[in-house]
């Protein structure tokens, strides 16, 4: 089993940076991918960015080029990172890690982010 653990979250002005991080423990070797996901007020949840045990990396048209996403693997614990940088007020949301494996999906509890002036 899986155990995905969020952090990073808070509250950030229009243009600033946050980094979130996100550490998977327990059958770290049955890992496909890592991502992020966020969900606001009303809206369905959506993919943010991935990234795969290769490496290989995926963005939302929303997010490319102002969010990035990467890894450090480690003995027992894989840490995925996603900095954002240019945060806008519609990334306001809460945003979800999940750890893919080949039969199911590990989701962390989901860290705040909010920008606002």
């Amino acid at each position: 089993q899986l155990r995905v653990v969020e952090s990073g979250g808070g509250l950030v002005q229009p243009g600033g940076s946050l980094r979130l991080s996100c550490t998977a423990s327990g059958t770290i070797s049955s890992i496909n991918s890592m991502g992020w996901h966020r969900q606001a007020p009303g809206k369905q949840r959506e993919l943010v960015a991935s990234i795969s045990k290769y490496g290989s990396t995926n963005y939302a048209d929303s997010v490319r080029g102002r969010f990035t996403i990467s890894r450090d693997n480690a003995k027992d614990t894989v840490t995925v990172y996603l900095q954002m940088n240019s945060l806008k007020p519609e990334d306001t949301a809460v945003y979800y890690c999940n750890a893919a494996t080949r039969y199911r999906d590990s989701w962390g509890q989901g860290t705040q982010v909010t920008v606002s002036p």
